[in-house]
């Protein structure tokens, strides 16, 4: 299972210098994402003006990943430490990613965000190559 960020989402819907690749897409893997993730990358659309012209392609693209609920569960882990002091939002998909590795999946992350890929390998968590 690989697990997405917003960082990564983000890329592939705004016009970056970065993108993830299609392999990414095009692979056996699972991807998953938090229900964050999905608020995260609706305001920055609308914050680049760009919510009308990603109202087809933003729900599409999150139909296709297992999107895991911000449940009691999540929210209890992401009360206990984390490595590296994340960021609140960085925090929760920390916790979400954490909770389903609890489950016995094994996830790797994939993030352009350097400080969350340090925090989460500090955590075991492996990194999905993204360049």
């Amino acid at each position: 299972m690989i697990y997405l960020d917003s960082s990564v989402l983000l890329a592939g819907f705004l016009a970056e210098n970065r993108r993830p690749p299609a392999a990414l897409w095009n692979g056996e893997e699972t991807l998953a994402s938090s229900r964050l993730a999905e608020y995260e990358v609706w305001n920055r659309l609308h914050a680049y003006g760009l919510g009308a012209k990603s109202a087809e392609v933003v729900p599409r693209t999150f139909a296709r990943l297992l999107v895991i609920e911000t449940s009691r569960e999540v929210l209890a882990r992401a009360l206990d430490p984390l490595p590296g002091g994340v960021r609140t939002l960085d925090g929760l998909h920390l916790a979400t990613l954490d909770f389903l590795r609890s489950g016995g999946h094994p996830v790797q992350l994939a993030s352009y965000d350097r400080r969350m890929r340090a925090a989460a390998q500090a955590m075991g968590v492996p990194i999905y190559e993204l360049e």
